[in-house]
């Protein structure tokens, strides 16, 4: 029987034997508690080692069983293996094969957080709050984060397929995604057409959003109100989020960091240079709303700053850190949590909005006949439009392509309840500013 010692400070363990020598002479009950625990890890390492099935060496069980150790003290803490560890090292410095979601874990399923506009899996059809069930052929159920993630990037142009559960379905849903290079435009603005509103869609917090969004808005200095669009946003960069939120909350804690010593607690406060305060304020969440997005939407409903439209987000308000084991290996651990400034925690609650409004169509009368003298003209010009040539026809389409990146129209809005509830908060709070 092979003996392996392991060495602590005051005294050695041996690896089969219950025999432990100690370098003091008196020992306090938790140091004997700590060393009755150690002993029995070592023995339940080479009781694997001598009798498991499979020959495996030292380092492969211990690998197992720091992974084992990380996964079960929550979702997000992890052992970073060699190659998952180079993995993390490509997706933070460059450009990587992916589907373009983010998932994480939710009752102990893995469940995708939210697909990112324009990616693969967006255009594939995935949703936010999918199951997944299998990827390829291969069972979910027991699967960590980063096993799933290591088994989905790959090379742009391959594919594979994803079985889901999705809640209304009788059964699973199997998609095919291709994977391609995944490059995100963060944020894109635009107006809305006869209103007056700016809305700004931010799609994940990169180092862009803050700048992008003071850009947006000093373009648009006459508009009576502002949505900010986080659905399906899975967070990103904390200081991004942080300087969302100061743009419109000019003193006050924006979001405090609490762990378990105070080296890891932190507040982030708002500063006064800059402030926009009066102008109405709508944020428009839902459940692929996470982490960065639940801190600007919970901050500014905290502050009663801005009126939180949509459904209950995801709920994902921890702090991890990489933490190097050598060159080649890491953890991933959860070090704090987050709290918003009423002291009310985000982790696996969520935010719930001001106003629950589920995505819909806006019920509204089609075909209607037109009475009124000004919509009975402007209805005619357009049938006139219909029969105009091809050229014109080509012309007019053309055109509203180009309004359609810069005007969200009416019609776009009878396709999106939430968006046209935002507009309605908005409304009412310009009314009473204007009194």
């Amino acid at each position: 029987m092979k003996n392996i010692k392991l060495f602590g400070v005051g005294f050695i363990v041996t690896l089969f034997g219950t025999t432990i020598l100690f370098s003091n002479a008196f020992t306090t009950e938790n140091e004997q508690s700590r060393l009755g625990a150690l002993a029995k890890y070592t023995k339940v390492l080479s009781t694997v080692e001598k009798y498991y099935v499979d020959d495996l060496n030292l380092t492969d069980i211990i690998d197992k069983s720091i992974k084992g150790l990380l996964s079960n003290l929550d979702a997000h803490s992890s052992y970073l293996d060699a190659s998952h560890f180079k993995d993390l090292k490509i997706q933070t410095d460059g450009e990587f094969g992916g589907l373009g979601i983010t998932i994480g874990m939710r009752n102990g399923a893995l469940t995708i957080i939210a697909p990112m506009e324009g990616t693969p899996a967006d255009k594939a059809g995935v949703k936010a709050g999918d199951i997944i069930l299998k990827i390829n052929d291969k069972s979910t159920l027991n699967m960590t984060i980063d096993e799933a993630v290591g088994i989905m990037r790959g090379k742009p142009g391959t594919s594979l397929t994803l079985t889901i559960v999705r809640e209304g379905e009788s059964k699973p849903l199997v998609i095919p995604i291709t994977r391609d290079i995944i490059k995100i435009d963060s944020v894109y603005t635009k107006t809305i057409e006869n209103e007056n509103i700016l809305y700004i869609r931010v799609t994940n917090f990169d180092k862009n959003v803050v700048t992008k969004t003071k850009e947006a808005i000093s373009k648009n200095r006459d508009i009576k109100g502002i949505i900010i669009d986080l659905r399906n946003n899975p967070g990103g960069l904390l200081n991004q989020a942080v300087g969302l939120v100061d743009l419109f909350v000019d003193k006050g804690v924006i979001v405090s960091q609490k762990g378990r010593y105070k080296s890891e607690n932190s507040e982030y406060k708002a500063s006064s240079a800059g402030t926009i305060k009066d102008l109405p304020l709508v944020i428009l969440v839902n459940g692929g709303s996470a982490s960065a997005s639940e801190i600007v939407s919970g901050s500014l409903q905290d502050h009663k700053r801005a009126i939180v439209v949509g459904e209950k987000t995801f709920g994902k308000g921890s702090v991890q850190v990489i933490l190097p084991l050598n060159n080649k290996e890491a953890i991933r651990l959860t070090i704090a949590r987050y709290y918003l400034p009423s002291g009310r925690t985000i982790q696996a609650i969520g935010v719930t909005p001001d106003l629950t409004v589920y995505p819909a169509k806006v019920p509204h009368k089609t075909n209607e006949f037109i009475i009124k003298e000004r919509e009975l003209k402007k209805h005619l010009e357009e049938e006139l439009k219909k029969v105009d040539t091809n050229t014109t026809k080509k012309s007019t389409q053309k055109e509203k392509k180009k309004d359609k990146k810069e005007i969200i129209t009416q019609d776009d809005v009878l396709e999106d309840l939430q968006l046209k509830s935002a507009i309605d908060v908005i409304k009412v709070l310009d009314i009473k500013r204007a009194k």
